[in-house]
C-alpha cells in the first residue's frame, strides 16, 4: 500500500471541463485510521470539501464544492492511489455527479511538499 495522503497537496494533471475542477485546483488531504478528507479551491471552485474511506490503495468518498458564480454542486468518487517512480502519489479517479448529471475520470497528482498543518483552506504553491 501507498505512503498515507495526511498532508499531501495534490492537483489535476489536466483540465475538467469549463467550471469544474482544474490545473489551479489544489486538494489539501488528511487521513487517519482509514478515514480521508480534504479542502480544495482555485480555478472556478471558491471551496470544497471531501471526506470519505481508505482500504489499501483505494479511496471511496463524497465530494460538495461551491463555485464562483454561487452554484453549488456534489458527487461521489472512487480512486486509486498509486506511487510514481519519483515518490509522489496519484489518485486515478472516477467520479460521478450526484446534484446534476455527468461522470467521468480524471487523475490527481501529489504537488510540493507536505503541509505542516491543518489550515481550513487549500494551499497555493
Amino acid at each position: 500500500m501507498p505512503r498515507s495522503l495526511d498532508g499531501l497537496v495534490l492537483a489535476p494533471v489536466e483540465d475538467q471541463a469549463p467550471g469544474q475542477v482544474g490545473t489551479s485546483t489544489r486538494f489539501a488531504y488528511h487521513e487517519k485510521d482509514g478515514e480521508i478528507w480534504a479542502e480544495y479551491a482555485g480555478g472556478d471552485v471558491v471551496r470544497g470539501h471531501l471526506v470519505g474511506t481508505r482500504e489499501g490503495d483505494r479511496l471511496d468518498f463524497r465530494y460538495v464544492q461551491l463555485k464562483r458564480d454561487g452554484t453549488t454542486s456534489s458527487g461521489h468518487c472512487v480512486s486509486e492511489v498509486t506511487e510514481l517512480p519519483d515518490g509522489r502519489l496519484r489518485l486515478a479517479e472516477t467520479w460521478e455527479w450526484e446534484s446534476q448529471p455527468g461522470s467521468g475520470t480524471s487523475v490527481v497528482e501529489q504537488v510540493g511538499q507536505r503541509v505542516c498543518n491543518r489550515s481550513r483552506t487549500a494551499p497555493t504553491d
